[in-house]
């Protein structure tokens, strides 16, 4: 028992030291590195749905917390103050939805500023300071979205964009590496993506980057007369197909699971996998998220649905415009109008790894009252117009026909 208390101790006085090493270590950066005497703004790029951390990278030493600012732009007078000034806020990420505010997507920890599931409307300039208004360190934060996103599949030939050259200016695609396998024993998918950046020697001086004349199509320091390089080139992810070993046998092969199928149907339990499934029960006809435990939109995240496997090629959002199922470029598995054939366990890979199971079961139960933020209600009431237009235009089409021809139509002469 003593044996026990003393490693106990050991322990927590290790934690302590190496807490105190973390603290020690950072107050060591703050330092070496000096703030500038002007503050300038350092760009940093990210795709929508993407958390994102910004550090602190230089204070003075008596400040002991800091106050993070955010501004649309340099000329904006209203200034966002993402802190409760006293520099520790920090929030449960696991209760943070897509669409929700800025205010309700941030902490700060360490001195640094991180930014859950960002969206477009996250661009602008953040800066580190003090409550007093005393500005340290800045970021000019660009995030892409991915509304209108460019997807190439290599195994079909596709191939990125052209790069775009005009006078002052030329757009092309930094691609960050390739993801891991997304899943491990069968074929799985790769993705790799890549933002839209802009070379040009008009840049403005205050903001810094990586690579000097180089800078992301949607940062402040693009000139205004570029009209908005931006909306002229979209962000793209290009998918591959691959194949990696398991590194244990967790997942049987193909054939194994076939097999098991059959055994199942002679009344035997079939193969489950050893990972933590949920329950969930949903009404007909609603719409269903689901989102993989611990991933985040960088990671490589695939969906099965039983023995079935959901591959981007053919799921990914926007392959096809009528898809009921399918996968958003944030990893999450979606399903409209949710039906009784839904019903099933869907598992999630992560990183090439099974790591959870999602059981879906439906149900008839009375639905809940419609409104207009709806998808499905926004779906209809647009199929409702469009159907409308149409009818509209064929009507007055075959009536300006008809006069066209009695205008026009002349009597065959006797």
């Amino acid at each position: 028992m003593e044996a026990r208390l003393l490693g106990v101790t050991v322990l927590l006085c290790m934690a302590d030291v190496l807490h105190a090493f973390a603290i020690e270590e950072k107050d060591d950066i703050f330092k070496r590195t000096a703030c500038p005497a002007f503050l300038l703004f350092e760009n940093a790029a990210y795709l929508a749905d993407m958390t994102f951390e910004l550090p602190c990278n230089c204070k003075p030493e008596e400040v002991t917390s800091v106050v993070w600012y955010f501004q649309k732009d340099e000329e904006s007078h209203q200034t966002m103050v993402l802190t409760d000034f006293a520099g520790t806020m920090l929030v449960d990420s696991g209760h943070i939805h897509v669409g929700s505010d800025v205010l309700k997507r941030f902490s700060i920890r360490m001195f640094s500023l991180i930014v859950f599931q960002a969206q477009a409307g996250d661009s602008g300039l953040y800066l580190c300071g003090t409550k007093k208004g005393d500005f340290f360190y800045g970021y000019d934060v660009d995030v892409q979205p991915t509304k209108h996103i460019t997807v190439a599949f290599v195994d079909r030939g596709q191939h990125a964009q052209e790069d775009y050259t005009e006078k002052v200016f030329s757009l092309f695609t930094t691609f960050w590496d390739w993801t891991k396998c997304d899943r491990c024993g069968v074929r799985g998918e790769q993705r790799r993506i890549g933002l839209c950046y802009v070379r040009s020697s008009q840049l403005h001086p205050r903001y810094r980057t990586v690579v000097p004349n180089v800078t992301s199509c949607g940062s402040k320091a693009v000139p205004a007369h570029f009209h908005h390089p931006d909306r002229r080139r979209r962000p793209e992810v290009v998918i591959r197909s691959c194949l990696t070993p398991c590194l244990k046998e967790e997942v049987p092969k193909e054939g194994v699971q076939a097999i098991s199928n059959i055994i199942s149907k002679l009344g035997q339990k079939p193969w489950q996998p050893p990972i933590p499934t949920q329950l969930h029960k949903h009404p007909a006809g609603s719409g269903l998220v689901i989102a993989c435990p611990g991933a985040r939109p960088e990671h490589a995240v695939a969906w099965d649905k039983g023995s079935v496997r959901l591959y981007r090629s053919h799921y990914l959002l926007g392959v096809n415009r009528s898809m009921r199922i399918f996968i958003d470029h944030g990893n999450h598995l979606h399903i409209l109008r949710v039906r009784l054939s839904d019903r099933g366990t869907y598992y999630c890979w992560r990183e090439g790894e099974l790591v959870a199971g999602f059981r879906l079961s439906v149900s008839y139960e009375s639905q809940r009252k419609r409104t207009l933020d709806d998808p499905e209600t926004m779906y209809a009431i647009k199929t409702i117009l469009t159907s409308y237009v149409l009818i509209t235009i064929v009507f007055f089409g075959i009536h300006l026909c008809r006069c066209c021809r009695r205008l026009f139509w002349c009597p065959p002469s006797k």
